[in-house]
């Protein structure tokens, strides 16, 4: 996975019915562009994430 600064991660429900969960990653802390993320949630709260096969980065430029 790659990513930089403020594209959107999205996190897949993993059960039927679970809500996703996005956000925008404020820091890249593995060298060139590899995980882990901070991201910041759209209800407010922070964490540091190493991205799972329920994850995808939506990059700058591909909405």
């Amino acid at each position: 996975m790659h990513a930089v600064t403020g594209e959107r991660l999205i996190i897949h429900g993993k059960q039927v019915g679970q809500a996703e969960r996005h956000g925008e990653i404020l820091e890249v802390r593995g060298d060139d562009g590899a995980p882990p993320y901070l991201v910041r949630f759209d209800d407010g709260h922070e964490s540091l994430i190493f991205p799972g096969s329920d994850c995808e980065v939506e990059h700058v430029g591909s909405a």
